[in-house]
C-alpha cells in the first residue's frame, strides 16, 4: 500500500496507523472478493470424497450460480465473520509491521535490497499466519460447509463462528486451531518471493523494450502479470492447505500425506482446482496500490514521493 505525500512533509505514518489502516483496507477488500474465495474453496475440495460422484461445481461462475440456486445467496458469505477476523489480524501484522521489520534487516538504512525485502516479507508473513491461523481454519470450514435448504442440520458442522472455535479446540485440541499452519506459511513465503522477483523482472522488461514509461499503468501491468505467475506457483500449496485445514481428524497424517493422496487419487490437475477464482481474487487485491521496484521506488509527480507502508504480496 502506498501513500503520496509532499516532499516538504515527509513524516511517515506511525506503526499504529499502518496496522489499523492495513487491517481495515483488507477487510473492505475481503467484502468484495469473498464470494470468489468461497467458490475457490468449494472447487478445491471437490472430488476429495469418494462418494462425491459427478462434479457438483463447474467453473467459478457455475459454482457461484449453483450455490445461489441451491443454498441461497447468503452461502457465498458463509464464514465472513471469521474471514474479517482473519484479515484484521493477518493484514495488520503482515503489512503493518513490514517497514519496521525491514528496518531491522537493513539496520536502519533506507536502502533496502532484495534480500532485506524478501526476509522482511517472509518474516512478517510467517508471524501473520501464526497469529491468524485459527481464524483461517474456521473460515475455510464454514466456506466448505454446505447449507441445505430449510436449515439442513445434517450438513452443519458448527452453529456459529465462536462455536466453531470452541468445538475445534474441544474435539481436536488447541493444536487443531493451527491445523495447516506450515503449508500456509510455505504458501506465504512462495507468494512473497515469487511475486516480488517476478514483478521486478516484468517491469524491467517493459521498460527495456520501451513498451511503457515508468508510470502508473506500467506498475499495474507488471503487478497483474506478477500475480498471474505467482498464482501458478502457489496454487498447489493453496489447494493442499485448504484440504488439510478442512479435513476431519485422522483423514491425513499431515500436509505431505494430503498432497500425495491428492496426486495418487486425482492426478496432478487436482493441484490447480479453483485456479480461476484464486487468480481473479488475487488479481483484484493487487490493485490496492502500485508496487515499488526492487531497484527503485515508484516516481510520481514532481515534488511528491511515495512512502511504502506495506510489502508486495497477496492477502
Amino acid at each position: 500500500m502506498m501513500v503520496a505525500v509532499r516532499s516538504a512533509d515527509r513524516m511517515p505514518p506511525t506503526t499504529a496507523v499502518k496496522v489499523l489502516g492495513a487491517g481495515t483496507a483488507a477487510c473492505v477488500a475481503d467484502l468484495v472478493t469473498f464470494p470468489l474465495d468461497t467458490a475457490k474453496v468449494r472447487l478445491q475440495i471437490q472430488g476429495e470424497s469418494k462418494s462425491s460422484g459427478s462434479l457438483r461445481y463447474k467453473g467459478v461462475f457455475g459454482t457461484i450460480s449453483t450455490m445461489v440456486r441451491t443454498e441461497g445467496a447468503r452461502s457465498l458469505y458463509s464464514g465472513l465473520v471469521a474471514g474479517l477476523q482473519r484479515q484484521m489480524s493477518f493484514a495488520s501484522v503482515r503489512i503493518g509491521l513490514y517497514d519496521s521489520m525491514k528496518q531491522v534487516y537493513t539496520r536502519g538504512s533506507d536502502n533496502a535490497g532484495i534480500g532485506a525485502r524478501l526476509l522482511a516479507g517472509c518474516t512478517t508473513g510467517g508471524l501473520a499466519v501464526a497469529v491468524a491461523q485459527p481464524t483461517d481454519v474456521v473460515k475455510v470450514r464454514f466456506q466448505a460447509q454446505v447449507r441445505l435448504p430449510g436449515g439442513g442440520a445434517a450438513a452443519q458442522r458448527y452453529s456459529g463462528t465462536f462455536d466453531a472455535y470452541r468445538t475445534i479446540a474441544r474435539e481436536e485440541g488447541v493444536r487443531g486451531l493451527w491445523k495447516g499452519c506450515l503449508p500456509n506459511i510455505t504458501r506465504n513465503a512462495i507468494v512473497n518471493c515469487s511475486e516480488l522477483v517476478t514483478y521486478d523482472l516484468i517491469k524491467e522488461l517493459i521498460l527495456k523494450r520501451k513498451l511503457m514509461t515508468d508510470n502508473m499503468p506500467c506498475h499495474f501491468t507488471a503487478a497483474f502479470a506478477a500475480g498471474f505467475c505467482t498464482t501458478i506457483v502457489a496454487s498447489p500449496v493453496d489447494v493442499v492447505k485448504t484440504r488439510f485445514m478442512n479435513s476431519a481428524p485422522g483423514r491425513y497424517r499431515g500436509a505431505t500425506n494430503c498432497a500425495i493422496t491428492m496426486l495418487m487419487k486425482e492426478g496432478p490437475q487436482a493441484f490447480y482446482k479453483g485456479y480461476v477464482p484464486l487468480t481473479t481474487r488475487d488479481e483484484a487485491t493487487l490493485y490496492r496500490a502500485p508496487r515499488p521496484s526492487i531497484r527503485g521506488t515508484y516516481r510520481s509527480q514532481p515534488g511528491m514521493r511515495l512512502h511504502s507502508i506495506g510489502p508486495p504480496g497477496l492477502l
